[in-house]
Protein backbone atom coordinates (compact mmCIF):
# COMPACT_ATOMS: atom_id res chain seq x y z
CA UNK A 1 0.00 0.00 0.00
CA UNK A 2 1.00 3.61 -0.55
CA UNK A 3 0.88 6.52 1.94
CA UNK A 4 1.20 10.23 1.17
CA UNK A 5 1.79 13.12 3.57
CA UNK A 6 1.10 16.84 3.59
CA UNK A 7 2.36 19.19 6.30
CA UNK A 8 1.01 22.62 7.17
CA UNK A 9 2.62 25.15 9.49
CA UNK A 10 5.92 25.22 11.32
CA UNK A 11 9.15 23.24 11.06
CA UNK A 12 8.12 21.34 14.19
CA UNK A 13 5.17 19.94 12.25
CA UNK A 14 7.56 18.79 9.51
CA UNK A 15 9.66 16.96 12.08
CA UNK A 16 6.58 15.25 13.47
CA UNK A 17 5.35 14.26 10.02
CA UNK A 18 8.68 12.47 9.66
CA UNK A 19 7.93 10.44 12.78
CA UNK A 20 4.46 9.56 11.48
CA UNK A 21 5.81 8.52 8.09
CA UNK A 22 8.28 6.23 9.86
CA UNK A 23 5.31 4.41 11.41
CA UNK A 24 3.97 3.71 7.94
CA UNK A 25 7.36 2.58 6.65
CA UNK A 26 7.60 0.10 9.53
CA UNK A 27 4.26 -1.32 8.39
CA UNK A 28 5.58 -1.84 4.84
CA UNK A 29 3.90 1.18 3.26
CA UNK A 30 5.53 2.85 0.29
CA UNK A 31 5.81 6.62 0.88
CA UNK A 32 4.77 8.62 -2.19
CA UNK A 33 4.27 12.25 -3.16
CA UNK A 34 1.04 13.84 -1.99
CA UNK A 35 0.10 14.64 -5.58
CA UNK A 36 0.29 11.00 -6.73
CA UNK A 37 -2.16 8.13 -6.19
CA UNK A 38 -2.13 6.80 -2.62
CA UNK A 39 -4.17 4.48 -0.43
CA UNK A 40 -3.76 6.62 2.70
CA UNK A 41 -3.34 10.40 2.88
CA UNK A 42 -2.12 11.96 6.15
CA UNK A 43 -2.52 15.70 6.71
CA UNK A 44 -0.65 17.29 9.62
CA UNK A 45 -2.33 20.60 10.40
CA UNK A 46 -1.69 24.05 11.83
CA UNK A 47 -4.21 26.35 13.51
CA UNK A 48 -2.30 29.60 14.01
CA UNK A 49 -4.77 31.54 11.85
CA UNK A 50 -8.15 31.12 10.15
CA UNK A 51 -6.30 30.89 6.85
CA UNK A 52 -4.36 27.88 8.17
CA UNK A 53 -7.65 26.15 9.01
CA UNK A 54 -9.04 27.04 5.60
CA UNK A 55 -5.93 25.70 3.88
CA UNK A 56 -6.31 22.41 5.76
CA UNK A 57 -9.86 22.01 4.47
CA UNK A 58 -8.67 22.80 0.95
CA UNK A 59 -5.91 20.19 1.20
CA UNK A 60 -8.41 17.55 2.35
CA UNK A 61 -10.66 18.27 -0.64
CA UNK A 62 -7.69 18.28 -3.01
CA UNK A 63 -6.59 14.89 -1.71
CA UNK A 64 -10.06 13.48 -2.26
CA UNK A 65 -10.24 14.84 -5.80
CA UNK A 66 -7.00 13.09 -6.68
CA UNK A 67 -7.69 9.98 -4.58
CA UNK A 68 -11.47 9.64 -4.10
CA UNK A 69 -11.11 6.26 -2.39
CA UNK A 70 -8.12 7.14 -0.21
CA UNK A 71 -8.30 6.85 3.57
CA UNK A 72 -7.93 10.41 4.91
CA UNK A 73 -6.21 10.96 8.27
CA UNK A 74 -6.02 14.45 9.81
CA UNK A 75 -3.87 15.28 12.82
CA UNK A 76 -1.95 18.22 14.29
CA UNK A 77 -2.96 21.38 16.14
CA UNK A 78 -6.18 22.04 14.20
CA UNK A 79 -7.25 18.44 14.81
CA UNK A 80 -6.46 18.80 18.52
CA UNK A 81 -8.54 21.96 18.97
CA UNK A 82 -11.35 21.37 16.46
CA UNK A 83 -11.71 17.60 15.98
CA UNK A 84 -15.45 17.61 15.31
CA UNK A 85 -15.12 20.44 12.84
CA UNK A 86 -12.65 18.35 10.86
CA UNK A 87 -14.69 15.17 11.27
CA UNK A 88 -17.65 16.96 9.68
CA UNK A 89 -15.73 17.44 6.42
CA UNK A 90 -16.94 14.86 3.97
CA UNK A 91 -14.34 12.21 3.20
CA UNK A 92 -12.31 12.45 6.44
CA UNK A 93 -11.89 8.99 8.01
CA UNK A 94 -9.70 9.46 11.09
CA UNK A 95 -8.93 12.45 13.32
CA UNK A 96 -6.03 12.16 15.79
CA UNK A 97 -4.99 14.61 18.49
CA UNK A 98 -1.53 15.83 19.45
CA UNK A 99 -0.73 12.78 21.60
CA UNK A 100 -2.45 10.16 19.48
CA UNK A 101 -0.61 10.90 16.21
CA UNK A 102 2.55 9.21 17.49
CA UNK A 103 0.74 5.90 17.99
CA UNK A 104 -1.45 5.93 14.92
CA UNK A 105 -1.44 2.17 14.37
CA UNK A 106 -2.71 1.61 17.91
CA UNK A 107 -5.96 3.22 16.81
CA UNK A 108 -6.27 1.79 13.31
CA UNK A 109 -4.64 -1.34 11.95
CA UNK A 110 -6.49 -1.31 8.62
CA UNK A 111 -7.52 1.61 6.49
CA UNK A 112 -10.91 0.89 5.01
CA UNK A 113 -13.29 3.81 4.51
CA UNK A 114 -16.39 3.69 6.71
CA UNK A 115 -19.60 5.69 6.80
CA UNK A 116 -18.54 7.73 9.85
CA UNK A 117 -15.09 9.08 10.80
CA UNK A 118 -13.26 7.94 13.94
CA UNK A 119 -12.02 10.60 16.36
CA UNK A 120 -9.32 10.01 19.00
CA UNK A 121 -8.30 13.23 20.74
CA UNK A 122 -7.09 13.67 24.31
CA UNK A 123 -8.87 16.70 25.85
CA UNK A 124 -6.58 19.71 25.75
CA UNK A 125 -6.69 20.18 29.52
CA UNK A 126 -5.33 16.62 29.92
CA UNK A 127 -2.77 16.73 27.14
CA UNK A 128 0.24 16.68 29.47
CA UNK A 129 -0.90 13.75 31.57
CA UNK A 130 0.11 11.20 28.94
CA UNK A 131 3.81 11.92 28.90
CA UNK A 132 5.87 13.84 26.39
CA UNK A 133 5.85 12.28 22.93
CA UNK A 134 8.81 13.12 20.75
CA UNK A 135 9.52 12.08 17.19
CA UNK A 136 12.57 9.90 16.64
CA UNK A 137 12.84 10.49 12.92
CA UNK A 138 13.68 13.56 10.85
CA UNK A 139 11.51 15.18 8.25
CA UNK A 140 13.49 16.56 5.35
CA UNK A 141 13.44 20.05 3.93
CA UNK A 142 12.02 20.51 0.46
CA UNK A 143 12.35 17.63 -1.98
CA UNK A 144 15.89 16.67 -1.03
CA UNK A 145 16.33 13.74 1.33
CA UNK A 146 20.05 13.77 2.01
CA UNK A 147 21.11 17.14 3.40
CA UNK A 148 18.83 18.74 5.99
CA UNK A 149 16.89 17.24 8.89
CA UNK A 150 14.36 18.92 11.18
CA UNK A 151 15.08 17.68 14.69
CA UNK A 152 12.44 18.11 17.41
CA UNK A 153 14.06 18.86 20.76
CA UNK A 154 11.24 20.65 22.62
CA UNK A 155 7.44 20.79 22.64
CA UNK A 156 4.72 22.84 24.29
CA UNK A 157 4.82 26.34 25.76
CA UNK A 158 4.28 27.89 29.19
CA UNK A 159 3.85 31.41 27.82
CA UNK A 160 0.38 32.96 27.69
CA UNK A 161 0.46 35.31 24.72
CA UNK A 162 -2.95 36.89 24.23
CA UNK A 163 -3.31 35.80 20.59
CA UNK A 164 -1.99 32.22 20.72
CA UNK A 165 -3.70 28.82 21.01
CA UNK A 166 -0.54 26.73 20.73
CA UNK A 167 -0.19 26.07 24.51
CA UNK A 168 -3.73 24.70 24.46
CA UNK A 169 -3.00 22.53 21.42
CA UNK A 170 0.39 21.26 22.58
CA UNK A 171 0.43 21.59 26.35
CA UNK A 172 3.18 22.66 28.72
CA UNK A 173 6.82 23.07 27.85
CA UNK A 174 8.83 19.83 27.89
CA UNK A 175 12.11 18.74 26.35
CA UNK A 176 13.80 15.68 24.94
CA UNK A 177 16.23 14.41 27.63
CA UNK A 178 19.85 15.39 26.83
CA UNK A 179 21.26 11.84 26.65
CA UNK A 180 18.54 10.67 24.29
CA UNK A 181 18.84 13.87 22.29
CA UNK A 182 22.57 13.45 21.69
CA UNK A 183 22.04 9.80 20.69
CA UNK A 184 19.47 10.85 18.10
CA UNK A 185 21.62 13.77 16.96
CA UNK A 186 24.61 11.48 16.32
CA UNK A 187 22.39 9.06 14.44
CA UNK A 188 21.36 11.87 12.09
CA UNK A 189 25.00 12.82 11.53
CA UNK A 190 25.93 9.19 10.78
CA UNK A 191 23.03 9.02 8.33
CA UNK A 192 24.76 11.79 6.39
CA UNK A 193 22.75 14.92 7.19
CA UNK A 194 24.93 18.02 7.06
CA UNK A 195 22.43 20.52 8.48
CA UNK A 196 20.35 19.84 11.58
CA UNK A 197 17.51 22.31 12.16
CA UNK A 198 16.48 22.38 15.82
CA UNK A 199 12.71 22.64 16.12
CA UNK A 200 10.22 23.12 18.93
CA UNK A 201 7.39 25.36 20.05
CA UNK A 202 9.66 27.40 22.33
CA UNK A 203 13.22 26.16 21.78
CA UNK A 204 14.79 28.73 24.06
CA UNK A 205 12.90 27.10 26.92
CA UNK A 206 14.77 23.83 26.35
CA UNK A 207 15.72 21.88 29.46
CA UNK A 208 13.83 23.86 32.07
CA UNK A 209 13.04 20.59 33.88
CA UNK A 210 16.60 19.26 33.54
CA UNK A 211 19.98 20.58 34.64
CA UNK A 212 20.65 21.68 31.04
CA UNK A 213 19.55 24.68 29.01
CA UNK A 214 19.71 25.48 25.29
CA UNK A 215 23.27 26.79 25.56
CA UNK A 216 24.38 23.57 27.26
CA UNK A 217 22.66 21.59 24.51
CA UNK A 218 24.41 23.56 21.75
CA UNK A 219 27.78 23.02 23.44
CA UNK A 220 27.12 19.26 23.55
CA UNK A 221 26.11 19.19 19.90
CA UNK A 222 29.06 21.18 18.60
CA UNK A 223 31.46 18.78 20.37
CA UNK A 224 30.15 15.80 18.40
CA UNK A 225 32.28 14.42 15.58
CA UNK A 226 31.26 15.03 12.01
CA UNK A 227 30.97 17.60 9.23
CA UNK A 228 27.72 19.40 10.05
CA UNK A 229 26.12 22.66 11.07
CA UNK A 230 23.22 23.51 13.39
CA UNK A 231 20.42 25.94 12.59
CA UNK A 232 18.02 27.20 15.28
CA UNK A 233 14.56 27.42 13.71
CA UNK A 234 13.16 30.19 15.96
CA UNK A 235 13.90 31.58 19.40
CA UNK A 236 12.13 34.06 21.66
CA UNK A 237 14.09 37.33 22.14
CA UNK A 238 14.09 37.04 25.93
CA UNK A 239 15.67 33.57 25.67
CA UNK A 240 18.49 34.35 23.23
CA UNK A 241 21.26 34.71 25.79
CA UNK A 242 24.70 36.30 25.62
CA UNK A 243 26.16 32.80 25.97
CA UNK A 244 24.36 31.56 22.85
CA UNK A 245 25.39 34.68 20.92
CA UNK A 246 29.03 34.22 21.95
CA UNK A 247 28.93 30.56 20.91
CA UNK A 248 27.47 31.42 17.51
CA UNK A 249 30.23 33.97 17.02
CA UNK A 250 33.00 31.56 17.99
CA UNK A 251 31.77 28.27 16.52
CA UNK A 252 31.10 27.92 12.79
CA UNK A 253 28.92 24.88 13.43
CA UNK A 254 26.19 27.27 14.64
CA UNK A 255 24.59 29.03 11.67
CA UNK A 256 24.86 32.81 11.71
CA UNK A 257 21.12 33.04 11.22
CA UNK A 258 18.44 33.66 13.85
CA UNK A 259 14.69 33.89 13.50
CA UNK A 260 13.44 36.01 16.41
CA UNK A 261 9.70 36.75 16.85
CA UNK A 262 8.90 40.40 17.51
CA UNK A 263 5.11 40.50 16.85
CA UNK A 264 4.92 44.30 17.22
CA UNK A 265 7.23 47.29 17.47
CA UNK A 266 4.70 49.16 19.61
CA UNK A 267 5.14 48.83 23.38
CA UNK A 268 1.41 49.33 23.83
CA UNK A 269 0.65 46.34 21.59
CA UNK A 270 3.42 44.22 23.09
CA UNK A 271 1.83 44.71 26.50
CA UNK A 272 -1.62 43.83 25.14
CA UNK A 273 -0.08 40.69 23.63
CA UNK A 274 1.51 39.73 26.98
CA UNK A 275 4.94 39.54 25.38
CA UNK A 276 7.91 39.42 27.75
CA UNK A 277 9.96 42.35 26.45
CA UNK A 278 9.63 45.90 25.17
CA UNK A 279 10.69 47.27 21.80
CA UNK A 280 13.89 48.71 23.32
CA UNK A 281 14.88 45.25 24.58
CA UNK A 282 14.33 43.80 21.13
CA UNK A 283 16.29 46.57 19.43
CA UNK A 284 19.20 46.12 21.83
CA UNK A 285 19.28 42.39 21.07
CA UNK A 286 19.24 42.86 17.29
CA UNK A 287 22.04 45.42 17.36
CA UNK A 288 24.05 43.20 19.71
CA UNK A 289 23.77 40.30 17.25
CA UNK A 290 24.74 42.45 14.27
CA UNK A 291 27.71 43.93 16.11
CA UNK A 292 29.01 40.60 17.43
CA UNK A 293 28.34 38.06 14.63
CA UNK A 294 29.67 38.87 11.15
CA UNK A 295 27.04 38.84 8.37
CA UNK A 296 24.33 37.50 10.67
CA UNK A 297 20.88 37.17 9.06
CA UNK A 298 17.92 37.91 11.30
CA UNK A 299 14.31 37.04 10.48
CA UNK A 300 11.36 38.58 12.30
CA UNK A 301 7.76 37.48 12.94
CA UNK A 302 5.19 40.29 13.05
CA UNK A 303 1.41 40.25 13.62
CA UNK A 304 -0.83 43.01 12.30
CA UNK A 305 -4.32 43.94 13.41
CA UNK A 306 -4.48 42.80 17.04
CA UNK A 307 -7.61 44.29 18.67
CA UNK A 308 -6.67 47.72 19.96
CA UNK A 309 -3.97 48.33 17.33
CA UNK A 310 -4.68 51.77 15.91
CA UNK A 311 -3.18 52.93 12.64
CA UNK A 312 -0.72 55.05 14.63
CA UNK A 313 0.30 51.96 16.61
CA UNK A 314 0.92 50.10 13.38
CA UNK A 315 2.96 52.95 11.90
CA UNK A 316 5.02 53.06 15.09
CA UNK A 317 5.67 49.35 14.66
CA UNK A 318 6.38 49.71 10.94
CA UNK A 319 8.91 52.49 11.49
CA UNK A 320 10.55 50.57 14.32
CA UNK A 321 11.06 47.53 12.07
CA UNK A 322 12.15 49.71 9.16
CA UNK A 323 15.11 50.94 11.20
CA UNK A 324 16.18 47.47 12.41
CA UNK A 325 19.12 45.79 10.61
CA UNK A 326 17.15 42.59 9.88
CA UNK A 327 17.13 40.45 6.74
CA UNK A 328 13.46 39.57 6.24
CA UNK A 329 10.02 39.48 7.86
CA UNK A 330 7.28 36.92 8.25
CA UNK A 331 4.14 39.05 8.46
CA UNK A 332 0.92 37.49 9.76
CA UNK A 333 -2.59 38.90 9.80
CA UNK A 334 -4.26 38.54 13.18
CA UNK A 335 -7.30 36.27 13.27
CA UNK A 336 -9.52 35.53 16.24
CA UNK A 337 -8.77 32.28 18.05
CA UNK A 338 -11.23 30.80 20.54
CA UNK A 339 -10.14 30.62 24.19
CA UNK A 340 -7.56 33.37 23.82
CA UNK A 341 -7.63 36.70 25.63
CA UNK A 342 -7.36 38.66 22.38
CA UNK A 343 -10.63 37.16 21.10
CA UNK A 344 -12.56 39.12 23.73
CA UNK A 345 -10.56 42.33 23.49
CA UNK A 346 -12.25 45.56 22.38
CA UNK A 347 -11.56 47.72 19.31
CA UNK A 348 -11.34 45.03 16.67
CA UNK A 349 -9.48 46.06 13.51
CA UNK A 350 -11.49 45.54 10.28
CA UNK A 351 -10.17 42.53 8.33
CA UNK A 352 -9.45 44.60 5.21
CA UNK A 353 -7.33 47.00 7.25
CA UNK A 354 -5.44 44.10 8.85
CA UNK A 355 -4.57 42.73 5.40
CA UNK A 356 -3.53 46.17 4.18
CA UNK A 357 -1.05 46.45 7.05
CA UNK A 358 0.26 42.95 6.41
CA UNK A 359 0.88 43.79 2.76
CA UNK A 360 2.80 46.90 3.78
CA UNK A 361 5.06 44.74 5.93
CA UNK A 362 5.55 42.19 3.16
CA UNK A 363 6.73 44.94 0.83
CA UNK A 364 9.07 46.14 3.58
CA UNK A 365 10.34 42.57 3.92
CA UNK A 366 11.34 42.50 0.25
CA UNK A 367 13.22 45.75 0.69
CA UNK A 368 14.96 44.40 3.78
CA UNK A 369 15.99 41.23 1.99
CA UNK A 370 17.32 43.11 -1.02
CA UNK A 371 19.31 45.43 1.25
CA UNK A 372 20.76 42.52 3.19
CA UNK A 373 21.74 40.70 0.02
CA UNK A 374 23.32 43.85 -1.41
CA UNK A 375 25.49 44.20 1.68
CA UNK A 376 26.73 40.64 1.12
CA UNK A 377 28.16 41.41 -2.34
CA UNK A 378 31.86 40.70 -2.48
CA UNK A 379 31.81 38.44 0.58
CA UNK A 380 32.49 34.74 0.99
CA UNK A 381 29.69 32.47 2.21
CA UNK A 382 29.69 28.79 3.08
CA UNK A 383 27.01 26.91 1.14
CA UNK A 384 25.51 23.47 1.62
CA UNK A 385 24.43 22.20 -1.79
CA UNK A 386 21.14 20.32 -1.78
CA UNK A 387 19.21 19.62 -4.96
CA UNK A 388 19.28 19.80 -8.73
CA UNK A 389 17.29 22.41 -10.63
CA UNK A 390 16.70 23.05 -14.32
CA UNK A 391 16.15 26.41 -15.97
CA UNK A 392 15.41 25.58 -19.58
CA UNK A 393 18.36 23.58 -20.88
CA UNK A 394 20.68 24.68 -18.08
CA UNK A 395 21.18 22.47 -15.07
CA UNK A 396 21.87 24.02 -11.67
CA UNK A 397 22.31 22.89 -8.11
CA UNK A 398 20.80 24.81 -5.20
CA UNK A 399 21.64 25.24 -1.56
CA UNK A 400 21.68 27.56 1.45
CA UNK A 401 24.47 29.57 3.00
CA UNK A 402 24.92 29.58 6.76
CA UNK A 403 23.20 32.96 6.89
CA UNK A 404 20.25 31.70 4.87
CA UNK A 405 20.99 32.97 1.39
CA UNK A 406 19.60 30.69 -1.29
CA UNK A 407 22.36 29.79 -3.72
CA UNK A 408 22.34 28.14 -7.12
CA UNK A 409 25.30 27.40 -9.38
CA UNK A 410 25.99 25.47 -12.54
CA UNK A 411 25.58 21.79 -11.82
CA UNK A 412 28.53 19.50 -11.24
CA UNK A 413 28.27 15.87 -10.25
CA UNK A 414 29.21 15.15 -6.66
CA UNK A 415 28.23 18.52 -5.20
CA UNK A 416 25.10 17.24 -3.48
CA UNK A 417 25.35 17.34 0.32
CA UNK A 418 28.75 19.03 0.30
CA UNK A 419 29.90 22.32 1.79
CA UNK A 420 31.65 24.90 -0.37
CA UNK A 421 32.81 28.50 -0.08
CA UNK A 422 31.61 30.87 -2.80
CA UNK A 423 31.97 34.58 -3.36
CA UNK A 424 28.93 36.78 -3.92
CA UNK A 425 29.82 39.05 -6.82
CA UNK A 426 26.82 41.12 -7.95
CA UNK A 427 23.06 41.19 -8.22
CA UNK A 428 21.18 41.15 -11.48
CA UNK A 429 17.41 40.95 -12.11
CA UNK A 430 16.70 39.88 -8.55
CA UNK A 431 19.48 37.25 -8.45
CA UNK A 432 22.98 37.32 -7.01
CA UNK A 433 25.76 36.22 -9.28
CA UNK A 434 28.77 34.60 -7.64
CA UNK A 435 32.14 33.46 -8.88
CA UNK A 436 33.54 30.18 -7.67
CA UNK A 437 37.12 31.40 -7.84
CA UNK A 438 38.85 28.02 -7.94
CA UNK A 439 36.83 26.91 -10.99
CA UNK A 440 36.19 30.26 -12.64
CA UNK A 441 32.51 29.41 -13.14
CA UNK A 442 29.81 32.07 -12.93
CA UNK A 443 26.97 31.06 -10.62
CA UNK A 444 23.93 32.78 -9.14
CA UNK A 445 22.30 33.30 -5.78
CA UNK A 446 18.52 33.46 -5.71
CA UNK A 447 16.41 35.74 -3.58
Amino acid sequence: MKAAFHTLGCKLNFAETGAISKQFKSHDFEIVSFDTPADVCVINTCTVTDSANKECRQVIRRALRKNPYAYIIVTGCYAQLKPQEIASIGGVDLVLGSNEKFNLFDFKSSFIKESLPSVFVTPSDEINSFGSPFSDAPELSGSDERTRAFFKVQDGCDYKCAFCTIPKARGKSRSLPPDELITQFNRLIKMGYKEIVLTGVNIGDYGKHFDKNLYDLLILMTKQDGDFRIRISSIEPNLLTDQIIALAKENSKICNHFHIPLQSGSDKILKLMHRRYLSSDYSDLIHKLVNKIPDVAIGVDVITGLPGETYDDFIESYNFIKELPVAYLHAFTYSEREDTKAASMADSVPPAERKKRTNMLRILSEKKKNLFYSKMIGKQVKVLYESEHRDGDTKYIKGFSSNYIRVKRLYESGLENTFDHVKLEYVDSGEYLITKTDLGIKNSVET
